[in-house]
């Protein structure tokens, strides 16, 4: 059982510590364990270049055009072997630190719904995550760091089985003071071991709080609008796109998923070929009016406007 942990922080700050903690508990139980600090890797940002997509979308290898430029690949030979993946990772200004973000951005000659509808690869890997988001304040200043951890584990189809917040613990070593915390991100490693000794059709979640969806187990809910193909919910879960409405139980509102809640469901790799789809449909849009674009954009071409540099 291999084991993968990521991080962001401080070298010895607490999102280290609580992901050695896990792993501490994860050995204890059999798995072998590897991390790495993304401050220690150079990661280019993505371009948005869309070669990757477009090499996938003809049934090609997807190559991202930083190819062998920085630690990417490397870094995803790593995490591609691991059976089970923790994500421990800083909050700053409501969401995970910037430098994850980069990192995932980098995922799509990875997206394995992508390998998988154009016959790249045969079946979905079997991989468990649990998630920590650490942060100085409460879950207020905190609130989009586990949703945002929580969507990026769909671009590889991990299944996510905990998650916890590490909330108030501002300083280096802050969370040594909260023995209540280091105890929580042990049991998270207990837990992501026994899912991954788990037969993987029978993995649960097994975090303490499964929040307001079903499926994904966030408390992120808003108003639905029309999707690309117009179907559309009363409410939606913003991390993973299940639909439904909220219905009162006594004085508490409850998510219910509608009939066909899941169709556009991001948890589900088939669910995310609706996306490919709509991309498909997108590419074609533009490519047909590239005349009518190019005529266009001589507008913005020749506009010159004065640009910071060094």
């Amino acid at each position: 059982m291999k084991l993968f942990g990521i991080t962001a922080g401080r070298k010895m700050g607490n999102s280290e510590i609580l992901l050695k903690e896990a792993f501490m508990a994860a050995e204890e139980q059999g798995a072998e364990v590897e991390m790495v600090n993304l401050h220690d890797c150079k990661i280019l940002p993505c371009t948005g270049c869309e070669s990757c997509t477009m090499r996938v979308m003809k049934g090609l290898t997807p190559q991202c055009v930083h190819h062998g430029k920085d630690d990417m690949d490397l870094i995803m030979e790593h995490f591609l072997k691991a059976d089970g993946i923790i994500v421990c990772i800083p909050t700053f200004i409501i969401q995970p630190q910037g430098l994850y973000k980069v990192f995932v951005d980098r995922w799509l000659p990875y997206e394995i719904m992508f390998l998988l509808q154009n016959g790249l690869i045969d079946k979905e890997p079997e991989r468990v995550a649990g998630l920590i988001a650490v942060g100085g304040s409460t879950q207020s200043w905190m609130s989009l760091a586990l949703p945002a951890l929580n969507m990026s584990m769909f671009v590889q189809s991990i299944k996510v089985v905990d998650q916890m917040m590490a909330t108030r613990v501002a300083r280096p070593g802050h969370v040594l003071l909260k023995p209540e915390l280091i105890s929580r991100a042990r049991q998270l490693g207990l837990n992501v071991v026994k899912a991954m000794k788990t037969p993987y059709g029978q993995v649960e979640y097994l975090g303490d709080e499964e929040g307001w969806c079903p499926v994904c187990h966030s408390n992120l809910l808003m108003q639905g609008k029309p999707q690309w193909n117009g179907l559309c919910y009363d409410i939606e879960c913003a991390v993973c796109s299940a639909g439904g409405s909220l219905v009162m139980e006594g004085n508490r509102p409850r998510f219910v998923l509608a009939e066909n809640g899941l169709a556009h469901c991001r948890a589900f790799s088939d669910k995310r070929a609706n996306h490919m789809h709509e991309i498909k449909e997108v590419h074609a849009e533009a490519f047909q009016s590239k005349d009518t674009i190019k005529e266009r954009s001589g507008k913005y071409r020749d506009y010159n406007v004065a640009v910071v540099k060094q």
